[in-house]
């Protein structure tokens, strides 16, 4: 789901409305981007133990993601976590489970890599981005959180991109996400070459 022209907001409300599960959340205030809080990753690590807990063994992976998993890196204050389950299809097996703690199933996304996206719990601003094991999207965020940690000058490319992009006015935050896509794209064609070399 990504319209080329990232102002067409016609596009969006048709292509978010195919995979948002109840009404769309238009931004209702600018996309706000907070310096890096060493809080943030306590707070994972509060979700990651409410999420273990209610999946047992199958969390298959659970990862901090996302800026607030990078030090340094101003961002949302929004805790990203991407969840590898055995088959994220398979909705029965662990979404009760994880909206009996709190987790409310908010996009699901059957053509990009049975990608779901849960929100919640009340206490903390949280993405859990969930996965079917293996899946290569994973490992792609992961390598770029982990590239960013490591990399200075990519780190601060980011940055000032991610300031800039919000400032601009958007309907949604996907339009905000997707504008990325350039800057992303450049700095992970650098952390595969590292990764490669």
């Amino acid at each position: 789901m990504s319209p080329t022209d990232r102002t067409d907001v016609a596009s969006y409300d048709e292509e978010l409305a195919k995979v948002v599960i109840g009404e769309l959340q238009p931004l209702s205030q600018p996309i706000e981007i907070r310096e890096y809080d060493p809080e943030w990753p306590r707070l994972y690590t509060r979700e990651e133990t409410r999420i273990r807990s209610a999946l047992g063994k199958r969390t298959i992976r659970l990862e901090h993601a996302g800026s607030t998993s990078v030090s340094g890196l101003p961002a949302k204050p929004l805790i990203d976590i991407v969840l590898e389950v055995p088959d994220s299809a398979d909705e029965p097996s662990y979404v009760p489970d994880l909206e009996a703690a709190g987790y409310i199933l908010r996009i699901r996304e059957p053509d990009w890599y049975e990608h779901r996206v849960f929100k919640g719990p009340p206490d903390t601003n949280v993405n859990v981005h969930t996965f079917s094991a293996g899946c290569e999207e994973v490992d792609r965020m992961l390598l770029f959180r982990d590239w960013l940690r490591t990399n200075d000058a990519d780190r601060e490319l980011y940055a000032s991109a991610k300031r800039e992009l919000a400032a601009r006015n958007w309907k949604y935050v996907q339009q905000y996400a997707d504008a990325k896509t350039e800057v992303v794209t450049a700095i992970m064609e650098r952390a595969h070459a590292a990764a490669s070399a």
